[in-house]
Formats: C-alpha cells, structure tokens, sequence
C-alpha cells in the first residue's frame, strides 16, 4: 500500500473516530462511506438493513463471488483516551475498533479497485448495528445473499494483546453466541421489621444469584464452554422497606446451539425452584443476540493462505473467545472465516469498550491487504 492511501484511510478513520454514532442511527457515518465509495470510482446500495450499504467491484469474465465485511456503529461510552481525534459526541465512543474496521474495508475496495490481477466480483458490505442491535440478521432479512451472491464472506477483529498486524485464524468457533437475560422478581412489599408480612424479591434475588452459578457448573460438559453473567441489579428504595420487586439483568454466552439450550432450560428451571421455595414470581426473559462466530474449514483455510499473500504473521493457537460478533448469523447463512488481526498491546485503557481504547492505526495497511487478499484467494481458488 503506498503511502499516499495510508494516509488517506488514517484521515477517514479518525474522521469517523471523532464523529460516532450508535447501533441503529448510522446515518453520518453510513454517509461517509457513500462518499468515499463515490470518490473511488465504486458503486453501491444503501439503506440495506438499516443504515447499511453494499458497495460491488466487478472485473473481468469469472461468475464467481465474494463477500468482505465490516461493522460501522459505536458504542454508549464516555471516551478518556485524549488524543485529538477523540469522540465529539458525549456519551458516544468507537470504543471497539469499528471505525477502523469500516476503513479498512474502504482500503480493501482501493486495493482491488486498482489491482488487475483478479477477476470475478466483491461485494462490500457495510454493516450497521453490531453491538447488541441485530444488524446482521436485517441485512439478511433485506435481502443480502439474494440480492448480493457470494459464495463466500470474510470480516475481521482487531484484537489488543495481539501483535500489531498479526492475523489469529481459528478452526471452528472464533467467538460466543450471546443472549440477554432479563428477569423480574415480583413479591410482597412491607416493613422491613415484620417481614413475615412480606414474600421478599431480594432474598429471592439472593438465592437465584447464587444459584444460576450452578447451571453451568453442573449440567454442562466440562468440555464445553458457557457463561452465565448478571450485571445489573436494581430493587429497592429505602433501607428499612422490604421491596415488591428486584430485577436482575445479565448474559449468557456459549459456542453451540445446544449448551446453549441446556444452559437457557437451566436458568429457567432455576428460577422456577427459587420461585416455589420463597413464594414469589419470577419472570424471565431470555432474548437471544448473537449466534456463535463459527469457521467453515475450507474458508479457514483461504483466510490463512491470504494472511501469508498479504506477507502477515499467522497465528493459529489462540483459543476462542466468549465475546460475541455478529458475524456469526452471516456465517450461518454463508460459509465464510472471521479473523482476528493484532492492534498491538493490551491492558488497562487498551483493551475492547474500555473508555481508553483507540484503534491502532498502523494496522491499517495490513487490514486492508488482508481483506483484499482474502477476496482475491477466493475467486481464484479451483
């Protein structure tokens, strides 16, 4: 990549870093991306799913297809990193790197748009809505393989702790299926003195905590892998009155549809035992996010080779990671890889939603090579 484009794509990202925008109101950014599509030479779709744009490159006679991604939203955080390009929207930060994947694949379309040596078409696909808000599944509810087909799709995560510019490739799962978690506990207010004359939403919030530990820890295969996680607890309001409700809210998190079952049929079951034992109402509601980020082997396989043509590092040992990404709906609907690519050292203000965090720049070049690699290995393969 010479140095001229480094340039630009370092502009346009930190253009897009100043300038977040959370899942479902993509509008300016969704803009963005049309505008540099256009100055590239590039035509597109917008508005697919959402925000959500397709750009499309073809070339010369081959019928083949393939599908390059990128996630564009931010998230609801209060940036602390500093720097000069930080977020000018408080409460907003592209605290998980998608400005720089969304560039990345801009840089991609560059590459290819200039490189003689493929034929066949790309698909550019601009995805709104990542973090938590479903963009995945409404640009395939829009249409995405049927109006866009493509024998294959590739997308990528930046990952601190990796070695800057360095490509992870895993063979099977890559990241967790994710699901929200919200339950209600509904009592017996009254006097915190008498409370015989109560039926208690934080006891029962008590018992249910400590018990969902146990639906993991014994009813899934020690081979397999879950989670079970409650981050927010809200009940009561003051010290001396017993409460009429408490409300847990959390995750869960697994690699295969079916720990996933034995892990939500746990949960219920669970909540339902505390239910009788304390004499109180609990609702749960379980609302899946994520499906689980798997590999397809052959696609593995490619991603490795195009990491090697893009002259990166490979590494294939890191395990999976209990974070979600979804990416894994369009895998299950398309075979396809997801990679990790390093952004360099991790740690405290570096790591992914840490108010701190800021993507690493430098890897723009190996991002961008690689997503044009992995597209060109595709077309060309067989």
């Amino acid at each position: 990549m010479d140095a001229s484009l480094i340039e630009r794509l370092t502009a346009w990202r930190r253009h897009l870093h100043a300038h977040p925008e959370l899942s479902r109101e993509e509008v300016e950014t969704s803009a963005f991306v049309r505008a540099k599509l256009t100055e590239l030479g590039i035509g597109f779709e917008a508005g697919i799913g959402g925000h959500g744009v397709v750009a499309t490159l073809r070339r010369g006679s081959s019928n083949r297809a393939v599908g390059l991604r990128a996630d564009m939203d931010a998230l609801p955080i209060v940036e602390a990193t500093g720097v000069a390009h930080a977020s000018t929207r408080p409460g907003v930060m592209h605290a998980c790197g998608h400005d720089g994947h969304t560039v990345s694949l801009l840089g991609a379309a560059a590459l290819l748009k200039d490189d003689p040596s493929w034929s066949g078409t790309v698909h550019f696909v601009f995805q709104p809505a990542e973090e938590g808000a479903g963009g995945a599944r409404a640009m395939i509810a829009d249409g995405l393989f049927s109006r866009f087909p493509m024998e294959r799709i590739f997308g990528y995560h930046n990952w601190p702790g990796l070695e800057a510019g360095t490509v992870a490739v895993h063979s099977g799962p890559v990241m967790a299926a994710g699901a929200r978690l919200d339950v209600r506990i509904e009592g017996t207010s009254g006097h915190a003195a008498l409370p015989h004359q109560t039926r208690d939403p934080i006891l029962a919030a008590g018992h249910l905590i400590v018990g969902l530990q146990s639906v993991v820890a014994r009813n899934v295969d020690p081979i397999e892998s879950g989670v079970i996680s409650l981050g927010r607890i809200e009940g009561g309001l003051a010290s001396n009155q017993i409460p009429s409700e408490v409300r847990l809210r959390g995750t869960s998190r697994h690699y295969t549809h079916g720990t996933g079952q034995i892990i939500h049929d746990g949960i219920r079951r669970v909540a339902a035992g505390v239910a009788a034992m304390l004499d109180v109402r609990i609702d749960v509601e379980i609302v899946p996010g994520v499906g689980p980020t798997i590999n397809h082997p052959a696609e593995a396989a490619l991603a490795v080779q195009a990491a090697a043509a893009a002259g990166l590092a490979v590494r294939r040992d890191l395990p999976p990671a209990m974070t979600g990404e979804d990416f894994g709906w369009m895998l299950e609907a398309c075979p396809g890889a997801y990679v990790w690519i390093g952004n360099g050292p991790g740690g405290p203000g570096a790591d992914l939603h840490n108010d701190g965090y800021d993507f690493n720049d430098a890897i723009l070049p190996a991002a961008s090579g690689f997503l044009a690699q992995a597209a060109k290995g595709a077309l060309a393969e067989g």
